[in-house]
């Protein structure tokens, strides 16, 4: 595969220390679609980066290497100015998701029930065939997109494939968003249904997981649950958590332009994180949960890729809950931006091989 997409950006030095030596801090001059090589210099003055170009690697599946092929998506700086032209972008979106999520089903051979718990709307995703082992487990399921995006059906595609893909029953929240619902909405809904499926099932079977947003949402659950008395899932996973609502993290920066989906924070991303978050402070571990003190939670299977926008969100996770004792495992797929490994084709190499690894996952740290 020859497909390549330059990645280029620049940098200026913005300041140096009081004894005129070179300061860590820089200021983006210019960015197209180029990453560059970063030559290390003494600790205060900016540096060149080196422009070259970055192929489509030969060490993933077809099916990735044509996902890649396509570039970075053209929308990922069209950010809504005002409430109403972003839930003209929502209703869009899903209208096409929702088909796309129903034909899933209907090929996965997957039931979508719709109901509700505790006042809010959830959709039971059930396979042909739960396995033995499973018929005593729930997952919870929380869908991405930026605390915006992916409602109803629209948000099911990841919670489909964990129940086909592992024979489980997964319970997927609906739960509101901005920017009709800011903070702290989402989360009160996600802690409704949690503690309404506390009533059935022991925590210790039950799973939580989720992508992007529904990986930040995971953590946070824990948090809040702790916080409130509540006893803990018996296994979480969150993939790519969007644990940062704050441009805060290496690859937010040495990422920027190469994630195919996300491409940079300074678009879409700044632009939910700020109308979820409603003037909050950003670094509140309810809205960010890497700032949150992770002692105690259960075990964890963290996901991200070599080409992932939140790839620093997910590995500083990672680096705290080891410090605090949790069994943590991560897991770096090659060739991945974010989120990717869920929305390749159902027979994709990396789909199958995430889906294989958190059902292993789970089945290890859940009760039957």
């Amino acid at each position: 595969m020859k497909t390549s997409f330059p990645i280029i950006m620049s940098y200026e030095v913005v300041g140096k220390d009081s004894q005129g030596g070179f300061m860590q801090v820089f200021r983006k001059t210019g960015l197209s679609l180029i990453l560059g090589t970063m030559m290390v210099l003494p600790a205060a003055q900016a540096y060149e980066v080196a422009a070259h170009e970055v192929p489509v690697p030969d060490t993933v599946s077809p099916a990735l290497q044509q996902d890649i092929a396509k570039g970075p998506s053209l929308n990922w700086n069209q950010v809504p100015s005002d409430a109403e032209g972003w839930r003209k972008a929502v209703s869009q979106s899903a209208q096409k998701v929702a088909v796309k999520a129903e034909a899933l089903a209907e090929q996965l051979k997957v039931s979508i029930k719709e109901s509700r718990m505790a006042g809010v709307r959830v959709f039971i995703l059930t396979p042909s065939v739960v396995r033995p082992e499973n018929k005593g487990r729930i997952l919870l399921h929380i869908h991405g997109g930026g605390y915006v995006f992916l409602p109803g059906k629209a948000g099911l595609q990841e919670g489909l494939l964990m129940a086909a893909k592992g024979g489980y029953q997964v319970v997927s929240i609906d739960y509101r968003m901005a920017p009709d619902h800011p903070y702290p909405a989402a989360m009160d809904d996600a802690m409704a249904v949690y503690r309404e499926v506390l009533k059935k099932y022991p925590a210790d079977r039950i799973g939580v997981f989720g992508t992007s947003t529904g990986g930040g949402m995971t953590l946070a659950l824990v948090l809040r649950a702790r916080m409130e008395g509540l006893p803990l899932p018996g296994a979480i996973a969150p993939g790519t958590p969007w644990s940062d609502l704050t441009k805060t993290g290496d690859s937010y920066f040495t990422h920027e332009g190469l994630d195919t989906l996300l491409v940079s924070y300074d678009g879409f991303l700044k632009g939910a994180a700020e109308i979820y978050a409603n003037g909050h402070d950003m670094k509140d571990p309810l809205l960010s949960p890497v700032y949150g003190d992770f002692s105690g939670f259960p075990a964890t299977l963290l996901t991200t890729g070599t080409r992932d926008l939140f790839l620093s969100n997910t590995i500083r996770v990672h680096q705290k809950m080891r410090a605090a004792g949790v069994d943590a495992d991560l897991i770096v797929m090659e060739g991945v931006s974010h989120a990717i490994y869920y929305l390749l084709p159902p027979d994709a190499p990396e789909l199958c091989y995430h889906f294989s690894q958190l059902d292993k996952f789970f089945s290890k740290h859940l009760k039957q």
